[in-house]
């Protein structure tokens, strides 16, 4: 069973995200904006993966900010990064080495593969 923290500011999204990765069999923990992620990224709590929109609704930190912060604050933290916008080569430059991308809309067979492929790296 892995932790997983799922940053997502469209509240259904992330409501119906969390109950398929807990059906199987996984913990989540949630945050809907970067601050309340990296509150919650620098207490105790066990986390294996963050789950994270790229466009959030902080406007000047997006989720690839977060990703880079939560990596230096846990350094073997796994990434999947999801987003219904277009990405660009520059956006994906921003990426970090090693993160996964799902793209919206996902369906729930391609949300668990995609989380199946990056907790066993």
């Amino acid at each position: 069973m892995a932790v997983i923290l799922v940053v997502e500011d469209d509240v259904f999204i992330r409501e119906i995200a969390e109950m398929m990765i807990q059906d199987w069999g996984h913990q989540t923990l949630s945050a809907d904006d970067v601050d309340e992620a990296l509150s919650i990224l620098r207490s105790p709590q066990n986390i294996d993966a963050l789950f994270t929109d790229i466009y959030l609704k902080n406007l000047i930190l997006c989720g690839c900010d977060l990703a880079h912060q939560a990596i230096e604050l846990r350094p073997k933290l796994r990434v999947l990064y999801t987003t219904g916008n277009s990405i660009t080569d520059k956006m994906k430059a921003l990426f970090i080495k090693g993160t996964h991308f799902l793209q919206k809309p996902y369906t729930e067979h391609q949300l668990q593969n995609s989380v199946e492929e990056l907790l066993a790296v």
